[in-house]
């Protein structure tokens, strides 16, 4: 998940937090983690993407692509399967990943806190298209992610709400005619 896929019911206290265990406070005093995340493309060149929102901004909602924190002792591939096993319930091996094909930073408003994200994207082709399934969600995912749903770069862009990151559907656009082997480097961007 975007945002935070294993977040808790911290106090929100002095040093305590209301995201999960793999969100360690930095020097810089913001709560940071590592991610993976995965473009599923299908034959049409459509992105399989999530719909969530903050349970401290609940009006307001965002699309982004399937991923999560990097366990301790993973590697960015085994979190991206991983992730994409329990959000999309879709089972895919190693070499049905390429890349990575994108790499960001994202900082951003969560569960009342700045937060910072690392993320590493891999593009996976799903040639039969694939049906969501959410039977591997936490209950904190149930909260806060809304839909999932097989949208094209047209489609994207077309639509009124947020989406990271800012450069998705042009992403998912050149890739949907193949990956030229390059690694595409955002940068850092403020999602809000």
């Amino acid at each position: 998940m975007n945002r935070s896929s294993d977040a808790g019911t911290g106090s929100g206290g002095p040093g305590t937090s209301s995201l999960g265990p793999d969100w360690v406070l930095g020097p810089d005093g913001l709560r940071s983690r590592r991610a993976a995340r995965v473009i599923l493309l299908d034959d049409a060149g459509r992105a399989l993407l999530v719909r969530g929102h903050d349970a401290d901004q609940p009006e307001r909602s965002w699309w982004f692509t399937v991923g999560g924190g990097i366990d301790a002792g993973e590697s960015e591939v085994e979190a991206a399967l991983r992730e994409v096993r329990e959000e999309a319930g879709l089972l895919l091996a190693p070499d049905d990943l390429e890349g990575p094909v994108l790499t960001r930073t994202g900082i951003f408003d969560f569960f009342a806190e700045t937060c910072r994200q690392d993320e590493v994207f891999f593009v996976a082709r799903v040639p039969d298209g694939h049906e969501p399934d959410d039977a591997g969600w936490t209950a904190v995912e149930r909260d806060l992610l809304d839909e999932m749903r097989w949208m094209s770069a047209a489609e994207l862009r077309a639509q009124p709400l947020e989406v990271f990151p800012h450069c998705l559907a042009d992403v998912v656009e050149t890739l949907a005619g193949g990956w030229d082997g390059s690694v595409r480097h955002v940068g850092t961007e403020r999602d809000d």
